[in-house]
């Protein structure tokens, strides 16, 4: 079943833009530090809710997105998203039985996987980190899931997206 087989995959797809357009818009500099990857936390979202549906190849896909819209190497957030992608689907039958607090926590792990490899392929082209602000958006993600989860899974009940 492909994520658009279902007269409910807009809601995926709908809520995978809304985390794009929310990682896209303009903040102030010290606010931008602390943004949470919001594309990361909607895919695993989905890929913990409806592994079936939403994998690796959405990752891949809403990571080429995300590289032709910021401008970056083709390929970097494609493939750390995919990573992603494939590590919480591969997890989510143990994940999705855990406390929201403890699921914070893998998040974390997932979160902090996608960024290191972010920041690895930066280095290899040339742009390492500058400052110590690399990993904040990590921390974010991590304090935030909880209010993510239960944000989408209010939505995916309302729509009956199963």
């Amino acid at each position: 079943m492909t994520l658009f087989s279902a007269r409910s995959g807009w809601v995926v797809l709908a809520s995978l833009l809304a985390a794009l357009l929310l990682t896209l818009m303009p903040l102030p500099l010290w606010l931008d530090r602390f943004r949470p990857d919001w594309v990361t936390l909607a895919l695993i979202y989905w890929c913990l809710a409806l592994p079936t549906r939403v994998g690796v190849g959405t990752g891949w896909t809403m990571g080429l997105i995300l590289d032709a819209a910021k401008g970056t190497l083709l390929g970097q957030h494609a493939l750390a998203l995919a990573v992603v992608a494939w590590l919480a689907v591969k997890t989510h039958q143990r994940v999705r039985t855990l406390p929201l607090p403890h699921q914070a926590l893998i998040v974390c792990g997932y979160l902090l996987t996608g960024r290191l490899l972010v920041l690895w392929i930066n280095g290899m082209i040339g742009y390492p980190p500058r400052n110590g602000w690399a990993l904040t958006p990590v921390l974010g993600g991590m304090l935030l899931w909880p209010l993510v989860f239960v944000a989408l899974r209010d939505l995916r009940r309302r729509f009956g997206v199963a």
